[in-house]
């Protein structure tokens, strides 16, 4: 099914789950210096290139929330993660709409 839309969460839903101390799994697509540069504490850290050879350190029954600088390699993992069965979530806007803070 190309094409179909991921499930979407903006930057503000993001946080506010965050911050009601929901356990939330992240996973972010960024590349190693840009993850240097700040993340979101407790996010997974996983290049897009990397993705596929590293699937096993995912879990495919949980709602993973996929991050990137703007959203738009964060969409392409999720559309790679929906073909491998993951139940996967893009934040929109990625950390450029991101107001809280990183670590």
């Amino acid at each position: 099914m190309a094409g179909r839309v991921s499930k979407e969460i903006s930057p503000q839903e993001l946080s506010a789950r965050l911050k009601k101390g929901e356990a939330v799994k992240m996973l972010d697509v960024r590349e190693p210096e840009e993850w240097a540069a700040g993340h979101i504490e407790g996010a997974k850290h996983i290049p897009l290139g990397q993705i596929l050879e590293r699937l096993r350190e995912l879990d495919a029954d949980e709602e993973l929330i996929v991050i990137c600088r703007s959203g738009n390699r964060s969409g392409l993992a999720c559309e790679l993660l929906e073909e491998k069965g993951f139940n996967v979530v893009n934040m929109t806007g990625g950390l450029l709409a991101w107001e809280d803070e990183l670590v």
